[in-house]
């Protein structure tokens, strides 16, 4: 997985704060009403997820939007090819 993909950084951010909150994957799923595997395909990059879901993690993981994307995953852009 290319590191500038925004389904691993975006994966890679919801690892980190998770891991910060000393969350398992089973929790955070529970807690964000998602499946395990669901969490565990988004960390690694290999999902597609729905804004909708990004919430839900967000609120899962009680950080708000904005401090969700204030990371350095996601300050800096990447040209179209």
């Amino acid at each position: 997985m290319d590191a500038t993909d925004i389904r691993y950084r975006l994966g890679q951010r919801i690892k980190q704060l998770r891991e910060v909150k000393g969350m398992s994957q089973k929790d955070l799923a529970y807690t964000a009403d998602l499946d395990r595997s669901y969490i565990a395909g988004v960390e690694a990059g290999s999902r597609n997820v729905s804004i909708v879901n990004v919430e839900k993690i967000a609120n899962a993981l009680n950080v708000s939007l904005n401090e969700f994307f204030d990371a350095d995953e996601f300050n800096h852009t990447t040209v179209p090819r």
